[in-house]
Parts: C-alpha cells; sequence; structure tokens
C-alpha cells in the first residue's frame, strides 16, 4: 500500500457508511476522534456499552451504537495509516466474542428466571448453551462487515428445574428459544442499525435442522451424516461461551471428525469438488451480472483459494502434527514455512497477497458497511476504493491486484489441478473386468515393451478381478486402475524383476484399496508414486515393510528431508515432546514411539536402497536410533510405575549382539541386561517392574506395528536369573562365574540406554573382565568348542554358502576377533575398545598379534560378507545363502587366519 497517499487521504471522507454515521450526530465526531487514538480492547467495548446503557438506551440499542462506533474507529484507523489488517481482523473478531456473551448473559438470566435452571439429567449439573464461532470469526479473522457462523449446542439433554409460576421446559426447549433470542438481540436490524448479520447455515443438518443440538446429536451427526467439506468448517470451531469442561469434551468429539491419524490426502479432491462448486456459483453470477468487478473472496486467485491452502494442509496432517490445528489463516501458513513443508520464501509471497486482498476486500465493504467482496460496477466508486488502497487510479490497483490473485491462482493450481495421465496407451478399469481382460493387458503391456508380458499380464488381471477390487467403488476403481498404468511406465524401464515388481506392487495397492487417502495421495504425487515402486523393485523387504505401515507414503513426498543426515537431537528431542504429550495415555506413548522409528528407519532405508550410506554407516544410524528409542521407553516406563523413589531411575540398559556391535539391520532383535545401582530397600522389585514393562513396550503389537524384539537370554545365569541384576552381583558373576562364551559375549557389549554412571561403572568392569590373564592353550580349546557347538547347531544342507556359519563366514570371524581379544587385551588395553569387528581386526594386525596382510584382507572378507546378507536380507530372504564359487575367493584370508590360530599345527 502506499503509505504517501493514506497520509493524505482523511479515512472518514472515503466511506459512505462512515460520512452518514457522523452527519447523523455532530457529537460524534469528538467521540470518534477520542476512541480512534488506540486500539480497543473488550474493556473499551465494555466501557462504551454502559456509557450507552448509562444515557438512557437499552441492551439491543446500546450495543448497536457500541457496534458502529467501533467499525467508524477501525476505518479511520485503517485508512489513515494507523492500523494494520492484523488490529483490524482481531478487533472485529473480539468485538463479536464480547457481542455474544453480552446478550447470552443478559438473555440467558431472563431465560433462567421464566423456566429455572437446565439441569442434566445424567450429571445433575447446570447445563450452558456453548456458542461456537465457526468461519473466520473460529480464526480471529472477522471482516469489518461480515456476518458471523455460529452453531449452538449443549452437553446434556434433561430439564429445566421450575419452581413456584415458573414454566418447565426440556433442556432442548430451553436452549432453542434463547438461541432464538440471541440471534434476534444480535441480528434485527433498528433505526440503530443491527451488531452482526448471524448465519446458522453450518450447524449439523443445515437450515433443516433443529437450531440447537445436545453433544449426543452432534457425536452421532459425526458418525453418520458428516460430510467432507463440513470437516473444513470445523477446523475453525472456537467455543465463543460455556465451561471448559464441557468445551473439552466437545472439543475430543470434533477432534476425530476433522482429522485423521493417517495423513489424510483424499481431502485434496473434497476440497478440490467443493471449489469447482464455488467457482460455478461465482461464473453463473458473472454471466448474470457482466458488469460486474473483480470477485477478490470467491473469484479466481482470491482469499478463498489461500484459506484453501491452508487448510488442506491442517485436514491432511493436523491428526498427527498438533501445530497445524491453529484456526487462524495466516499462523498456519507460517507454520508450513516453518515446519518445511511449504517453501518459506513461496508462504511470504501468500502472506503478501492474503493481506493485500483482506484489505481491498475492507475497503469495499467501508464504502457502505456492505457484506461485499465484489468491485463495484460504477468507476467513481472503484476510484474511490483505489484511492483507499493508496493508488491513485483503479488501473494502478490493478497492476498490483491483478498478479496478486495470479500469483495465488498458480499456487492454488498446483496442489489442486486435476492429475492427469496424456500416455496414449491406458489400462481402462472397465477393459480389466471383462472376459477379455487378459488380451486387453497383453496388448498394453506390448506397447510399453514389457519382456513378461504373459506372466505380468495374468498377475494383474487376477488382482483386478478378485472379489477385493470388484467390491470396490468405480471411482476408487479407476483411481487403482490410474496408479497401476504410472506403476507399469516406470516397471516398463527395469530390465529385470518386472514381474517380482508389479507382484509387490499389486499385494501393496491391494492392502490400500480402502484407504482411500493413500490412493489419492499417490495419485495426487506422482513422484511419490515412482520411488514407491523403485523401492519395491529393489527390496522385497520394503515392499512388505510399506504394506505393513503405509503411513509412511508422506515420508517420500519431501526429496531434501528423505536425504537429509539424521539430526539426533532434534529427533529424540522432538520424540519426548510427543511422549510427554500424551503423557497417561500409553497407548498413544505406544504408537508414538513406533511411528517415530518406523519414519526415520523408513528414511534410512530409502537412502539405502539409493546407495546414499554404505552398509557400515547404516549400521551405526540404525544402532544410535535404537538406542534412542531405549533411552525413551525407560524414561517413558519410568513415570508408569507407581510408588517410585527417584525422578530418573538408576538403571542402565546394556547393549550385546548386533545392538552392542554397533552392526544393527532393519530387523534385528535387541540383545540386552539390565542393571541398577541403588540402594534403597524397594529398589529391585521397582526396577524388575521397569524391566518388565520395557520389554512390553518395546514387544506390544499395536495398530502401528511393533518397535523391537527384546532377548533378555544374557543376563547372568541365563534363563534362570533374575531379569535385572545389581551392578554388583553382576560384577561377582563376571568375574568368578561366567562362562567364557559369555566374556566373548561381553566384546561386544556397550552402554546403551539409562544412568550415564552405571554405563561407565559396567564400562570399567568391562574392561577389567576382558584384561584377565587367560590360559592360551584352555582359551583356544574352549573357543574351538564353543564353534563346533554353533557349526553343529546350525547345519547347513544346502549346495549354497551360508554367510554366517559356514567355514570361513561371519561367526568364524567374530570368533577369531573375540579370541584376540580375550588373549591379548592384558597387554593390549585398546583392544577392549568397542570399534567394531573390521577396525579391530586391523589393530590386531597392527600390533603384530596376527599377519597385518592376512588381518586386512579378513576384514574386508567381512565387510564383503555383511553386504551380501544385507542385500539378501532387503529381498526378503531368512538365511543368508550364495553360490559357493561367488565366495571362494573372498573367503580365503579367513580360512587362512582361522586355521593360522586355532589348527594343531598352527
Amino acid at each position: 500500500m502506499n503509505a504517501n497517499h493514506i497520509q493524505s487521504l482523511e479515512g472518514y471522507q472515503s466511506s459512505r457508511f462512515l460520512n452518514r454515521w457522523l452527519a447523523a450526530k455532530s457529537e460524534r465526531l469528538p467521540s470518534l476522534i477520542e476512541q480512534s487514538a488506540l486500539s480497543m480492547t473488550k474493556q473499551d467495548f465494555a466501557q462504551i456499552l454502559q456509557n450507552e446503557i448509562d444515557s438512557g438506551a437499552i441492551l439491543n440499542a446500546a450495543m448497536r451504537r457500541t457496534r458502529n462506533l467501533v467499525m467508524a474507529s477501525l476505518i479511520k484507523r485503517d485508512l489513515e495509516g494507523q492500523a494494520e489488517l492484523h488490529e483490524v481482523v482481531t478487533t472485529v473478531s473480539e468485538f463479536a466474542d464480547f457481542v455474544v456473551q453480552t446478550h447470552l448473559q443478559s438473555l440467558m438470566e431472563e431465560m433462567v428466571t421464566n423456566h429455572g435452571d437446565p439441569i442434566g439429567e445424567e450429571s445433575g449439573e447446570k447445563q450452558e448453551l456453548i456458542v461456537l464461532g465457526m468461519g473466520k470469526l473460529g480464526g480471529f479473522e472477522l471482516n469489518v462487515s461480515s456476518d458471523i457462523d455460529l452453531i449452538f449446542c449443549y452437553n446434556e439433554d434433561g430439564e429445566t428445574k421450575a419452581s413456584g409460576e415458573q414454566r418447565q421446559l426440556s433442556n432442548h426447549e430451553f436452549f432453542s428459544r434463547l438461541g432464538k433470542k440471541l440471534i434476534a438481540a444480535i441480528s434485527e436490524i433498528t433505526e440503530d442499525g443491527f451488531s452482526f448479520r448471524v448465519d446458522m447455515a453450518l450447524r449439523p443438518n443445515g437450515a433443516s435442522g433443529p437450531l440447537v443440538a445436545s453433544f449426543g446429536m452432534i457425536e452421532d451427526y459425526f458418525l453418520v451424516q458428516g460430510r467432507e467439506w463440513e470437516r473444513y468448517a470445523w477446523v475453525k470451531a472456537r467455543a465463543l461461551t460455556g465451561k471448559p469442561s464441557d468445551i473439552n469434551v466437545l472439543d475430543k468429539m470434533i477432534f476425530p471428525f476433522v482429522y485423521r491419524r493417517y495423513l489424510d490426502y483424499g481431502v485434496i479432491d473434497s476440497l478440490r469438488n467443493m471449489h469447482h462448486q464455488i467457482r460455478a456459483e461465482v461464473i453463473r453470477q458473472e454471466t448474470r451480472h457482466p458488469d460486474r468487478g473483480i470477485n477478490v473472496k470467491l473469484g479466481r486467485g482470491g482469499i478463498r483459494e489461500v484459506e484453501f491452502l491452508a487448510q488442506v494442509f491442517q485436514l491432511i496432517r493436523g491428526g498427527r502434527e498438533a501445530h497445524l490445528r491453529d484456526r487462524s489463516t495466516r499462523a498456519t501458513l507460517l507454520c508450513l514455512a516453518e515446519k518445511g513443508i511449504l517453501d518459506g520464501l513461496l508462504v511470504d509471497q501468500l502472506l503478501q497477497a492474503y493481506n493485500f486482498l483482506r484489505n481491498v476486500e475492507h475497503r469495499l465493504q467501508y464504502l457502505d458497511d456492505a457484506q461485499t467482496h465484489i468491485f463495484p460496477a460504477k468507476l467513481d466508486d472503484q476510484t474511490i476504493v483505489a484511492r483507499m488502497m493508496g493508488y491513485p487510479s483503479v488501473e494502478a490497483l490493478n497492476q498490483v491486484l491483478v498478479p496478486y490473485m495470479q500469483f495465488v491462482a498458480e499456487q492454488f493450481d498446483a496442489i489442486f489441478k486435476e492429475k492427469s495421465d496424456n500416455e496414449e496407451h491406458q489400462l481402462d478399469a472397465s477393459t480389466m473386468s471383462d472376459q477379455e481382460a487378459h488380451e486387453n493387458i497383453v496388448s498394453h503391456l506390448q506397447s510399453l515393451q514389457f519382456h513378461d508380458m504373459k506372466d505380468v499380464a495374468t498377475r494383474i488381471a487376477t488382482t483386478w478381478q478378485s472379489t477385493k477390487i470388484q467390491a470396490l467403488s468405480e471411482s476408487t476403481q479407476q483411481k487403482m486402475a490410474g496408479l497401476i498404468n504410472a506403476a507399469l511406465l516406470t516397471i516398463a524401464k527395469q530390465k529385470e524383476a518386472q514381474l517380482e515388481t508389479i507382484s509387490r506392487f499389486l499385494d501393496f495397492l491391494e492392502q490400500i484399496a480402502r484407504r482411500t487417502a493413500y490412493l489419492s495421495l499417490l495419485t495426487e504425487f506422482p513422484h511419490a508414486l515412482e520411488r514407491v515402486v523403485r523401492m519395491m523393485a529393489a527390496s522385497d523387504w520394503a515392499a512388505k515393510f510399506l504394506n505393513r505401515h503405509p503411513i509412511l507414503l508422506d515420508e517420500l513426498l519431501d526429496e531434501s528431508v528423505l536425504h537429509q543426515v539424521p539430526d539426533w537431537i532434534e529427533f529424540e528431542s522432538e520424540l519426548m515432546q510427543a511422549l510427554q504429550a500424551h503423557e497417561g495415555d500409553i497407548e498413544s506413548q505406544l504408537d508414538t514411539l513406533r511411528e517415530y522409528h518406523h519414519a526415520l528407519l523408513f528414511r534410512l532405508l530409502a537412502q539405502d536402497l539409493e546407495g546414499r550410506v554404505s552398509v557400515e554407516h547404516l549400521a551405526d544410524l540404525l544402532s544410535k536410533l535404537a538406542d534412542i528409542m531405549v533411552e525413551a521407553v525407560v524414561q517413558s516406563v519410568w513415570k508408569t510405575i507407581p510408588n517410585r523413589h527417584l525422578e530418573r531411575p538408576q538403571f542402565a540398559v546394556i547393549a550385546y549382539g548386533k545392538l552392542g556391535g554397533k552392526e544393527l539391520s532393519y530387523a534385528s532383535d535387541l540383545d540386552v541386561i539390565f542393571l541398577y545401582d541403588d540402594e534403597d530397600q524397594e529398589a529391585p522389585a521397582l526396577y524388575a517392574k521397569l524391566a518388565q514393562r520395557f520389554i512390553t513396550w518395546m514387544t506390544t503389537h499395536t495398530s502401528s506395528g511393533i518397535l523391537f524384539d527384546i532377548d533378555i537370554a544374557l543376563r547372568p545365569d541365563g534363563a534362570s536369573g533374575l531379569m535385572v541384576s545389581s551392578l554388583a552381583a553382576f560384577e561377582r558373576y563376571q568375574e568368578k562365574s561366567a562362562w567364557l562364551w559369555e566374556h566373548q559375549a561381553l566384546t561386544r557389549a556397550r552402554f546403551c540406554a539409562g544412568d550415564h554412571s552405571i554405563g561407565e561403572k559396567f564400562e570399567q568392569i568391562r574392561r577389567q573382565v576382558l584384561s584377565q590373564i587367560r590360559e592360551p592353550q584352555k582359551l583356544r580349546e574352549e573357543v574351538i568348542h564353543m564353534r563346533k557347538r554353533m557349526r553343529d547347531a546350525n547345519v547347513n544342507r544346502s549346495k549354497l554358502f551360508d554367510l554366517k556359519h559356514d567355514e570361513g563366514g561371519m561367526i568364524d570371524i567374530e570368533f577369531i576377533v573375540q579370541y584376540l581379544i580375550l588373549m591379548h587385551a592384558n597387554k593390549y588395553p585398546e583392544l577392549t575398545g568397542n570399534l567394531g569387528n573390521i577396525a579391530l581386526l586391523k589393530r590386531c594386525g597392527q600390533l603384530g598379534l596376527i599377519d597385518e596382510k592376512l588381518a586386512n584382507e579378513t576384514a574386508n572378507t567381512y565387510r564383503v560378507l555383511r553386504k551380501y546378507q544385507h542385500n539378501i536380507r532387503l529381498q526378503g530372504e531368512e538365511k543368508a545363502r550364495v553360490a559357493k564359487e561367488k565366495l571362494a575367493d573372498v573367503c580365503m584370508a579367513s580360512l587362512q587366519l582361522w586355521s593360522s590360530l586355532f589348527s594343531p599345527e598352527g
């Protein structure tokens, strides 16, 4: 806006409404000048109202006069550059709250005098009318000449507690009468005008529904009849009146109607259809009245499209992301930028456009205090609006207004435009179910130059003609057909495994067939669909993981986020905040843990499949993720223990095995033991309960899946031992009672989560035990004996090489490392460091404990075997086996090293 023009323009010379109001009484000008000197609050409204009442006006008249002064003051402040958009919309919204609350209090007293208090039949408590502000009132963004969208409701049915000459009414009748009186008090036009126009069309069942609804009626309506467009309306619902306890109950009913637990991309279609209807009506009106100017609210690129842009993300993500539940369009846009959902620069431009359009809208309304959003037909009036905006002419204003609206329209189209496929060759949903379906599909696959046409066609036809798919609606079938077409385009580029990929994709589609939000997501975001297909082509395990957790599809939308290195500090902070937000609701906390874990696991999986991380680095990342989840569970579970004597437990989780060695894979179990160091007499029982609940939280299957399987077999005395050991008892056991294989296991053990001081003491014990002097021959014999027992328990009868168990394989190499540590750590303390098998092998070579060249070659063997194992597991194979000829040369070093250490002649 041009500030120079504003400063030269007196506000009351531009608004016909304001001029008429001033001309009616000469004493209004001083009052206007006084009130417009500063912004107004509810205290100011109350004082102005009281002044009017003191002068002899009844409440209705006093309120209307207060309204006129408030609006006149806002017009003057706005047009003279003293107030910005935020002040204008906030002041009008707060005044609307004040009007509703003041009139309701007065009318309620009158109704109670005549009929008694309305009492809930179940609670026996006094009931109150809850007035919900919807739309811009709900979002504190009301226009200066807007109507107010209201909904009336109350908690419980029952009857009034009448006495004497009072006439008893049902609560429904009581509040219906009260609601009608409230509407009249606010909206009836008198010689002083009106306070606000009132629109009740958003209530359940609209104009045909009851004026007032009980909570029970609203809940039933949401469950049975609530439509998609009403979710959009109820996002902004805000209680202006009522008891906090009742409002809390109502909010809990509204939430599941408006928001979904999953990411609801199906809402894009609903809002798109709603927008089409609005635009069609605008076009009809423009056709009937071709002389009308631009509609800044409902026209293309108008205010409504900005609101839709903000609210579509609220409906998509608000069920999972609380920060997106703000009722304000402006606040929501800022949040979208802050969270990286929309580009920050784009949001800045949208807000500039939105503020400009809202200011234009206000100036259109300042002319005659009319609820309009359309430029007037008369050129003189258009010129006045332009001058109020600070521009010398309509042409000058349009040079700014039109580009803003074009920009909004472009951004709207980017999200809401219909997704169409322009390929010449398409499978049609209608032709995939008839008798010639197989031939039609084969023909289509030929056009795409598929290799396995007949097998792929059979697989598609079989899936499509299944009872599950045929039971879907026609629109859903068409969406699925479109997704299959798009997937085939990507799969056709593959040279191998076309049948496997389409089979995995069709299994996935069948899994999500009734979850239209997921189908919509893949339809609206083709790049996400392509990535899904590529992941399924690369990994059967990834395909099955996505089948189990389709909610993770959202992770595929943002390439930059998908490829980010994890910010562990931020991740842990967000996880703990989310858990604290659900404190007391264990089910929600279990789901939260799983959702956070699966989301980050899925990002790492995507990076892995694209070759962005090595097997070793991936294992480090997965181990770090597991550490964070274990810590979060320990701290959350402790808060559920009654009679706990400390804020934080003196308790630690010690990791063994793959987690201990930081070699975790996607589906690894967690081998752990539990230690405590607490002299309190109740400590053993408390920490045993903590450990039991820890295992339950980790292993329970919820709607979000499982977190980890837990193995505690490595605890002192194994299955017959206590679940939790004191630090002192653990030290005694390791020094006096532990078997050699337990000391072998200790080479890969480390503190994982809990009390760090216990972790430090554990590490001291561990290093001390590993550094004990051992008799060489006895140690060698025991290691050989233990290895033989393991090999006998895992006999490989296939012709393939077992990467773990066969001679020269991974376990042989791990035993070599453990033997070298137990043999030499007393002289070389650095060997007790938890460095991983590869680093420890190389270090032993550098120290001359084994041949250095052989050490390096064996380390490389271990790396190669891990990579083979990882790739095989990604294909969903349980046993990691490959053709022997592939590894004949690779394993020569590990076989030679084993022989040099353990053969009789070695």
